[in-house]
């Protein structure tokens, strides 16, 4: 049988305009590397660990970060994020050169989708292959909204005192719960102690909400899905109720190589008892 070497994850800060972005990576600096790329408020964090370490036992050389406004990334006044999507886009290309990589393979999850989306579409030649995860595709109108009940939630957002970190952790655990898909049963106090640890990384949690800006924001017209000219995996859980699987389904339609690969009852997550399902997954499309 085949021995498979243990490489402990490194920490690594990378500066870039300015901005120093903190990075860790999983595996063997050998194999294929993958960047991953998180959504909205969140930092690598909600990567689980776990998700990283089965990649990198599947000899892939895996990166995640904190984006702008989280972690131990630099951090903005709130509602004045000074950087854009583009921005977003080009600091995962300062992060392969900063591992020293000519291309990796660029996984996106929510937000962190469209960002890997400009990463393809502004840098096609560094990228290998995309991976999708619960995001929808730039660029394509008509797609279903999100589900009444997360839009009601989603409106409370407004309320809330973003200088209370009681207030935002109690936001965020009702968040996961909405979030969650039908398949398996919500943990809570998984989310809960994945939140408390996120929060305590963070030095101006209330920063993350500059994430709110940027998705706010008209996006260039001229960035469009169907411009990808690169592999694209689509993983999207069947149940998710911020985009409704038919914005998945649009990439199958508007990317002439993507392949869609659903989760069933899956929420919008990465739910532990689904990461053994993801990964492989992932090794497929990036083999």
């Amino acid at each position: 049988m085949e021995r498979t070497r243990s490489f402990a994850a490194t920490e690594t800060s990378i500066e870039v305009k300015g901005a120093k972005l903190q990075t860790q990576a999983f595996g063997d600096p050998s194999s294929p590397p993958i960047i991953l790329i998180m959504g909205m408020m969140a930092s690598m964090l909600w990567w689980p660990d776990r998700f990283c370490e089965a990649l990198a036992a599947r000899q892939r050389y895996v990166i995640r970060y904190d984006q702008r406004d989280t972690g131990l990334s630099t951090h903005y006044p709130q509602g004045e994020p000074r950087y854009s999507f583009t921005d977003l886009a080009d600091d995962a290309i300062a992060i392969l050169d900063g591992y020293v990589l000519e291309t990796a393979h660029v996984a996106g999850m929510s937000m962190g989708g469209a960002v890997a989306q400009e990463v393809a579409l502004r840098h096609p030649r560094r990228v290998r292959t995309l991976t999708l995860i619960s995001t929808s595709p730039l660029g394509v109108e008509g797609l279903p909204s999100s589900t009444e009940a997360y839009q009601e939630y989603s409106r409370s957002a407004e309320a809330i005192d973003w200088s209370n970190l009681e207030a935002i952790a109690d936001f965020l655990r009702r968040e996961t719960a909405m979030l969650a898909g039908t398949r398996h049963p919500h943990d809570p106090d998984a989310a809960s102690t994945l939140i408390a640890r996120d929060m305590a990384r963070a030095p101006s949690f209330a920063s993350a909400t500059n994430h709110f800006t940027l998705v706010s924001e008209e996006r260039p017209t001229r960035l469009q899905a169907s411009d990808i000219k690169l592999p694209v995996l689509a993983i999207h859980g069947t149940a998710d109720p911020l985009f409704p699987i038919e914005h998945e389904e649009a990439f199958t339609k508007v990317v002439r190589d993507a392949r869609l690969h659903r989760v069933e009852g899956g929420g919008h997550e990465i739910h532990e008892r689904d990461i053994g399902e993801i990964v492989q997954a992932i090794i497929d499309h990036t083999a």
